[in-house]
């Protein structure tokens, strides 16, 4: 198997929204996105799924140093060619690279989210320096379109937390911070056991807000100069957007309900959505998200 048939099965096996927004993509920037995404699943597998901590750190240094190797032109595994092909091709970062395996350090060390900074750094890490990397893929001419990046990882990322609050918890992951657990009275317990009868629901219709207000501020901070090059970037938040309302209709109660967004269901918002664009930026019609 070739590294980009690797990297190419190795997304679309997720089942993650990232790969429906890669669809619309050229050749090129298709197969540079499948390499970072790759890559993101490769690091991301880990600290969910190795349960030994040792064995996951080991892991883990092996894919810092093949960081080291992909920016010296000697990578060794599959995803790692296929990087190296992408960082020719395009200008990523190695120390964004870096910062995404220290966010799933923070995962694997079990390093408590106390207050506001400590889940904002986690944000970032884990997924605020994705959208930096793949708006140098898309392509970008206003330094203004990294703020947009940053600010939409952190939309995405608060939605997942909400989205898998649930299942993260019976991990003992929970990523409310906890000055705001205490602040609204809500054991970790109440949040193992989806105990809707406390101020959960509170606490989780904030976050909700603050994860809309995050796709909003991103919307407002997108140069219309880059809104067609960084069309990706909106189809993805379009199905992002698309779980977090329906989390709000279902009252953020993800221990009764999961959301969950059918493959067919996911195409049809990221084809609605690129197609709404082709229109609206030529129009100047505003942006939107729901689809």
């Amino acid at each position: 198997m070739s590294p980009q048939q690797y990297c190419l099965d190795k997304t679309r096996g997720s089942g993650s929204s990232f790969f429906y927004a890669f669809l619309f993509l050229a050749e090129q920037p298709r197969r540079a996105m499948m390499a970072l995404y790759a890559f993101c699943r490769e690091v991301d597998d880990i600290a969910d799924e190795v349960s030994e901590q040792e064995v996951a750190l080991t892991k883990l240094h092996f894919w810092r140093e093949e960081l080291g190797r992909v920016f010296q032109d000697k990578p060794r595994h599959p995803v790692g060619k296929e990087l190296n092909w992408a960082r020719q091709h395009y200008p990523l970062d190695e120390e964004l690279l870096l910062e995404m395996i220290d966010g799933m350090l923070m995962d694997i060390q079990r390093q408590p989210i106390l207050k506001a900074s400590d889940l904002s750094l986690y944000a970032y890490r884990v997924a605020g320096v994705v959208g930096l990397l793949s708006i140098e893929i898309f392509g970008y001419q206003d330094r203004k379109s990294r703020d947009f990046a940053t600010s939409l990882g952190e939309a995405l990322q608060l939605t997942n937390i909400l989205r898998d609050v649930a299942e993260d918890a019976q991990l003992e992951r929970i990523y409310l911070p906890q000055e705001d657990r205490i602040r609204h009275k809500v054991s970790d317990q109440a949040i193992k056991d989806g105990d809707m009868g406390t101020a959960l629901p509170a606490l989780l219709t904030e976050y909700g807000d603050k994860a809309e207000a995050a796709y909003q501020r991103a919307l407002e901070q997108l140069p219309d100069g880059d809104r067609v090059s960084l069309r990706p970037s909106l189809v993805m938040a379009a199905i992002y957007h698309a779980y977090l309302r329906h989390l709000r209709e279902n009252n953020f109660d993800v221990w009764q309900k999961p959301v969950r967004i059918l493959p067919v269901h996911k195409i049809w918002i990221a084809w609605r959505a690129w197609r709404y664009e082709k229109k609206a930026a030529k129009k100047q019609l505003p942006l939107r998200l729901d689809f």
